[in-house]
């Protein structure tokens, strides 16, 4: 199996300076392959240029220009044009599929923030000996940068990138591993039932709060992004050092907003992961959930339209991006992997208006959104509860329809 170890890098002065070329150059190739990309479709007959194409350019291109694309692996070059190929892949397979994605852009300096380097050995070098005390990640044209390992990295490392958060570096891994051992069984099975008002509840009638990460910084946030919209749009090289300083305000609330939503996840997670064999959730849709109601145009006025309840759904979206649900259960299923427990997701419909006494399903069982009493068997409930309770039916009724 694979695994993944993000590291804080700390680089000197002069390294730090390396990186941010490194960046500054990946970027450029980037946006120049795409502008080849753009100008072939639109001049040369609508032809499509491939990876191999540009790929093959990469050597006339670091000769022409040795003190900047000269200066970096050949391999983490592949990698961005690869990664821009990746996305032209993904934007001809939305409109196969019948979408109207948008085209894939140019990256500026403060949206490319990632090299990868496919191999280590290759332009890279992970240096992790038992008995240095200080770890070194070898970077071809940055040079042996120190790493801040606060963990032991396990199985053969793969791949290695660098990632600048904010004034911040990373250097990530990727590690091929064997399965480690699973977890002693514990005999316990749940289901989970994600919400708003309750981050989680669970079949046995618990609840894990809803911490509301973003809404609680929401003040600060609103502070920040004012002080930053009091500066005029000008370009990059003639921003004040104060513009800088309320950018990086802005990036450091919402980065710390991320890790709190992580560390809840994770440690949320784990605690499902050590205490059940069996995790069943709702195989949620929540692109779908947190889409913008379309316009309903007036048909008696032209160019006048009705309320469509966007202000209401504005707001019920923010908070199912502030629950996070995507990022837990990614981290679930990961967990349960690495402990041989067992995660499945099954439909969500009428969960949470279905009786687990009797089996009616009425929309009138749940006349509130905390309250399920249903109306022909009288049984009373919190609804996420009930929700909890007939997803972990489904999901075992699921494992037994399950071939061999």
């Amino acid at each position: 199996m694979i695994r993944a170890y993000k590291f804080l890098m700390r680089p000197t002065v002069g390294q730090a300076q390396a990186l941010g070329e490194m960046l500054r150059d990946h970027c450029s190739l980037y946006s120049g392959a795409l502008q080849e990309r753009r100008d072939a479709y639109r001049h040369v007959s609508k032809t499509s240029i491939k990876y191999g194409m540009q790929s093959a350019q990469l050597k006339d291109i670091r000769a022409f220009d040795p003190d900047r694309q000269g200066r970096w692996s050949f391999s983490s070059q592949q990698a961005t044009l690869r990664r821009l190929d990746k996305a032209f892949q993904a934007f001809f397979r939305r409109i196969k599929s019948g979408d109207t994605p948008g085209h894939p852009r140019f990256r500026g300096a403060n949206w490319f923030d990632t090299v990868e380097f496919p191999k280590d050995g290759d332009g890279c070098r992970w240096d992790s000996t038992p008995h240095d005390p200080v770890t070194r990640v070898r970077l071809q044209g940055v040079g042996h940068v120190k790493v801040n390992q606060h963990r032991a990295v396990i199985g053969k490392v793969k791949t290695i990138s660098v990632k600048r958060e904010g004034r911040k570096w990373f250097v990530v891994l990727t590690a091929e591993q064997d399965r480690p051992e699973p977890l002693p069984a514990t005999g316990s099975v749940v289901g989970i039932d994600l919400g708003i008002a309750n981050f989680l509840a669970d079949s046995g009638g618990g609840f894990v709060q809803n911490p509301r990460h973003g809404r609680c910084a929401a003040d600060k946030l609103e502070a920040a992004q004012q002080a930053l919209c009091r500066f005029p749009r000008v370009r990059r090289d003639k921003r004040t050092r104060n513009h800088q300083r309320a950018v990086e305000k802005v990036a450091s609330l919402h980065g710390k907003v991320r890790r709190q939503r992580l560390d809840h996840a994770h440690k949320t997670a784990l605690g499902l992961v050590r205490e059940h064999d069996f995790i069943a959730h709702e195989d949620l849709k929540i692109r779908n959930m947190s889409k913008t109601p379309a316009p309903k145009p007036d048909p008696d006025q032209a160019g006048v339209f009705l309320s469509n309840g966007a202000a209401a759904k504005a707001g019920l979206n923010r908070s199912i991006a502030d629950a996070g649900w995507g990022v837990f259960l990614t981290i679930l299923t990961s967990k349960a992997e690495s402990a041989g427990r067992e995660v499945i997701a099954v439909d969500p419909r009428n969960t949470s208006r279905r009786c687990p006494a009797c089996g009616l399903t009425a929309k009138e069982n749940r006349p509130t959104q905390e309250k399920f009493h249903c109306v022909g068997c009288g049984h009373l409930a919190h609804a996420d509860t009930v929700g909890a309770i007939n997803v972990l039916r489904a999901g075992l009724a699921r494992r037994e329809a399950k071939p061999a």
